[in-house]
């Protein structure tokens, strides 16, 4: 009986050293650190399992509006424990974006803002709405605390039963037990301590240890019945071997963050729910799992360390995109197309800054400071630009409010005459004065369109209501067209000739007709060039023949625009063969003069001289007809 109860105080000791190597694997962990107090923590409705089957997507890649639906999407469909990382996550993201977005806004209006009083403010719709969202998440952390408030205080009142219950099961209040009840009885202790649940974390440590005491005092006790011992060191037995195998298990898992915190799970039953095993056995199957333990440890770091890589792939990425933003603020541009387009590649720029992911912890700070400070800069420039924009568009504006004040002044004016050139000259004006800021260009060019569109419309109505006459020659000209269609030449020169003057004297005789109907003129002139190209005429008669019944026509209908338009078009064309006949002249010049005379091509270049020369002689009588006018 002594050598049995020295064994079994061994056993007890080994069991001590046991945990204490056990410990020190796990305490040399600091995750595995949590995992002794995790039940203070966590709710047992929220599994290890549920905590962690939502995958940790790289937030800082994600745009706001992305983050906003991830988080509604989270709060809204998982339990509050199992989102709590995303949530902090998706906020620290979300924040650093919108503090960039309200310092661009601020810098934007310190640069145009002009009135000293004013106070900066941005409303971003997307902010209320992600603030809503996360106020939901806050209120569903709190109920949930509060609740695991109360159930940690019930739980630690159920386990202090337990405990008791543990405490007369050793101290034997019931005689009658055998040491096979006696088992039977600690294990369904063991099933209840094991689903009594979380209690509070200062209440933990005392708690733990005053129950395994109780434990120790229980397998002193019972080294009397050796079979009993035995049998209850093979049943711990099996339950570590099961445990060994479910970790071996968790080497081939492909989510290693999922198998390193189911692994926390199995040391926490390993070391709180399960008994010792015989000395035997003892030190092999610890080193067999703390093995399995350390390789699943390997390819943690492993992971992480393949996470460091990208990071660091991803902060050379963010260098790039800020070198490339920092190029993009020093171009010299000085249009405002030029602008548009820098702007939408330095939208773009953000974007891929956003969406390149985590960098370095130690660089994070800095690597966002770079990139704000690139932005701010390109901002400045950006600013700087549609400062100076907005000073001239405000001339443009003071340029076009004159205007429009002097199109007003003038819109009622009865002396036509005088006054359409002035019209006619305000029109010209606007057009060559350049942009004037948004928010007034549609107004100010509704009342300059309505004043020049008022005073048209009351010149047209006088001079339609006051020209009867001209609607009348409009209606005998379309007469006489008509019938002039069917004329024919008889084939007598001198005869057609004098048709054609008639026809042309006749049309004269009819008088000017309506401006807006000034269109008919262009059919007769149709006309008449399909008869002239029909008469045996010189092309220099031919020419002034239809050139003059044209100038008749401009100069009946007061036409001042078209003959303006005639005379520049006139002048061109005596430069051109001016030019053209100076140069074959020149051209000339550089040929032998012995073998002029009989040179083919230089009798080709001086009669092509002599067309020119005639051509231009037409030219210029056109023009002084035109000057006689």
């Amino acid at each position: 009986m002594l050598e049995e109860k020295n064994d079994n105080l061994q056993n007890a000791d080994g069991q001590k050293e046991q945990e204490s190597q056990e410990n020190v694997i796990t305490i040399n962990q600091s995750a595995l650190d949590e995992i002794d107090n995790s039940n203070a923590e966590e709710n047992e409705d929220d599994s290890i399992q549920d905590k962690h089957i939502i995958p940790m997507l790289d937030y800082d890649s994600l745009t706001m509006e992305e983050l906003t639906t991830e988080l509604d999407k989270l709060v809204h469909n998982h339990k509050v424990m199992a989102i709590k990382d995303h949530v902090e996550e998706i906020r620290k993201s979300f924040m650093n974006q919108y503090h960039h977005l309200i310092d661009e806004k601020r810098e934007e209006f310190n640069e145009s803002n002009t009135d000293e009083t004013a106070s900066f403010e941005y409303h971003f719709p997307l902010k209320n709405k992600f603030d809503a969202v996360y106020d939901d998440y806050k209120t569903n952390r709190n109920n949930h605390y509060n609740q695991l408030q109360k159930n940690l205080k019930n739980n630690l009142t159920v386990r202090n039963e337990i405990i008791e219950d543990l405490k007369n099961l050793v101290d034997g209040t019931d005689e009658t037990l055998s040491i096979a009840d006696m088992f039977k009885k600690l294990n369904d202790i063991r099933e209840q301590w094991k689903n009594a649940g979380a209690i509070p974390r200062d209440k933990y440590n005392i708690v733990w240890n005053n129950f395994h005491f109780h434990i120790e005092r229980f397998y002193d006790l019972i080294h009397l019945d050796k079979e009993a011992r035995d049998q209850d060191f093979k049943n711990n037995l099996e339950q570590k071997q099961a445990i060994i195998e479910r970790a071996k298990a968790l080497l081939d898992e492909a989510d290693i963050l999922k198998a390193f915190r189911e692994l926390q799970l199995l040391h926490r039953i390993w070391k709180e729910e399960i008994g010792p095993v015989d000395r035997e056995h003892r030190e092999a199957i610890w080193n067999e799992f703390s093995e399995i333990t350390k390789q699943i440890h390997d390819r943690r770091e492993a992971f992480f360390g393949q996470a460091k890589e990208r990071e660091v792939e991803n902060l050379a990425k963010k260098k790039e995109i800020i070198a490339q933003i920092v190029t993009l603020g020093n171009e010299d541009i000085q249009s405002h197309n030029g602008w548009q387009s820098q702007i939408k590649k330095m939208e773009a720029l953000r974007e891929s800054f956003f969406k390149a992911g985590k960098v370095p912890a130690e660089v994070t700070e800095d690597t966002w400071a770079a990139f704000k400070t690139a932005v701010r800069n390109f901002n400045v420039n950006k600013n700087a630009f549609y400062k100076d924009i907005k000073h001239e568009q405000q001339e443009n504006l003071s340029k076009k409010l004159a205007l429009v004040e002097k199109a007003e002044s003038l819109k009622d004016s009865e002396d036509f005459k005088a006054t359409t050139p002035i019209m006619k000259q305000i029109q010209e004006d606007w057009k060559k004065i350049g942009h004037v800021p948004r928010k007034y260009s549609d107004k100010i060019w509704k009342d300059f369109k309505d004043a020049c569109n008022h005073y048209f419309d009351r010149m047209h109505a006088v001079r339609n209501a006051e020209n009867e006459d001209e609607v009348q020659a409009f209606d005998n000209k379309k007469e006489y067209l008509e019938n002039l269609k069917s004329f024919e030449l008889t084939g007598n020169h001198k005869t057609d000739l004098d048709a054609i003057k008639a026809h042309i004297e006749a049309w004269k005789s009819f008088g000017r007709v309506p401006f807006n109907r000034r269109h008919i003129e262009g059919k007769f002139n149709k006309i008449l060039d399909a008869l002239f190209e029909k008469l045996s005429l010189s092309k220099k008669d031919t020419e002034m023949m239809k050139f003059n019944a044209k100038l008749d026509q401009w100069v009946e209908n007061d036409d001042n625009r078209s003959l303006e338009k005639e005379q520049f078009f006139i002048r061109k064309k005596i430069d051109e063969v001016q030019n053209e006949i100076f140069q074959l002249e020149n051209n000339i010049q550089f040929i032998s003069s012995s073998s002029k005379g009989e040179n083919p091509f230089i009798k080709e270049v001086e009669k092509n001289i002599e067309r020119h020369k005639d051509e231009l002689k037409l030219w210029k009588e056109k023009l002084n007809k035109l000057r006689d006018i």
